[in-house]
């Protein structure tokens, strides 16, 4: 008998939670949202966001807002400003790492990505030990948009919502629809529907363990469709994206976390998952 080990024991109390976020925070605020319902119908929720971290200061960012909607307190460190403060900028490290990939000879380019990451894991060890005394456990990122080094992904289970179903995958097994581009990529291969996946953080972007797929979304292309014309590519797939929010991304995100709380995920010894003692290794489907 495969023996499994919870994700999350909910003998141990309720279940703490940090929001991570760099923009608007929407998802955060529907995790918020299902929490203070719990509140309201059950006197108590199965977990608690207990805090907000964000990387990011200027208007794009409602982390202050969100903190006071709430009564939660804010964590809040420049990471660009933490990268000016050592005479560098901050620069995209995925699109470092995919050059790197593709020019794995390009020394300059892997110095450049190496002192990049080294800053990135100075940053993330400082703001673990900051959110320390909060006691937290679980980390939901909420459209943070700083990629999480290894440090930052062995202190916390880190839950992550992406608008694909990451369950597809191409002829080598790699996922379909990973990165910021994942519904245009998605439209553009002809997908008849989208859905959205909530996975595990892990130190690949997008490879992490699914925990929950979302229902469809079925795709629907303006008469007008041209996949030549960048702006409308762009525009019938933000307008998915939206769409896919209201289906997608705001009813397995927090149910996600709910279903960890519960003690309802849980893996066995080879870090595979497990949803109500039965395997879920390509996540819990939903119809």
């Amino acid at each position: 008998m495969t023996e499994l080990t919870p994700l999350y024991d909910p003998r141990n109390g309720q279940m703490r939670v940090i929001g991570f976020m760099s923009r608007s925070g929407t998802n955060l605020r529907k995790i918020l949202e299902y929490q203070k319902l719990f509140e309201r119908t059950d006197g108590s929720s199965p977990y608690a966001v207990v805090a907000i971290f964000t990387d990011t200061y200027g208007i794009k960012c409602k982390a202050d807002e969100i903190a006071n909607d709430y009564g939660l307190p804010i964590i809040r460190r420049d990471l660009s400003g933490f990268f000016a403060a050592r005479g560098l900028k901050r620069k995209n490290l995925k699109k470092l790492k995919d050059a790197l990939d593709a020019n794995p000879g390009n020394t300059q380019l892997l110095e450049e990505y190496k002192q990049q990451l080294k800053i990135r894991t100075e940053f993330d060890m400082a703001n673990i030990r900051l959110l320390g005394p909060c006691g937290a456990s679980v980390a939901a990122f909420a459209g943070y948009m700083a990629i999480a080094t290894p440090p930052l992904v062995r202190a916390f289970l880190g839950v992550n919502v992406h608008p694909a179903d990451l369950s597809l995958v191409d002829a080598e097994g790699k996922r379909k629809y990973i990165g910021d581009h994942a519904v245009i990529d998605a439209i553009l291969a002809g997908e008849k529907e989208l859905r959205a996946s909530t996975h595990r953080i892990e130190e690949e972007v997008d490879t992490g363990r699914i925990f929950m797929v979302s229902a469809p979304l079925p795709v629907v292309l303006p008469p007008d469709w041209n996949p030549e014309d960048k702006a409308l590519v762009q525009k019938v797939a933000d307008e998915h994206q939206d769409r896919l929010k209201e289906i997608g991304d705001w009813v397995i995100f927090q149910r996600t976390l709910e279903d960890i709380a519960r003690g309802r995920f849980a893996q066995d010894e080879n870090c595979l998952l497990y949803y109500d003692g039965e395997p879920v290794h390509n996540g819990l489907r939903l119809p």
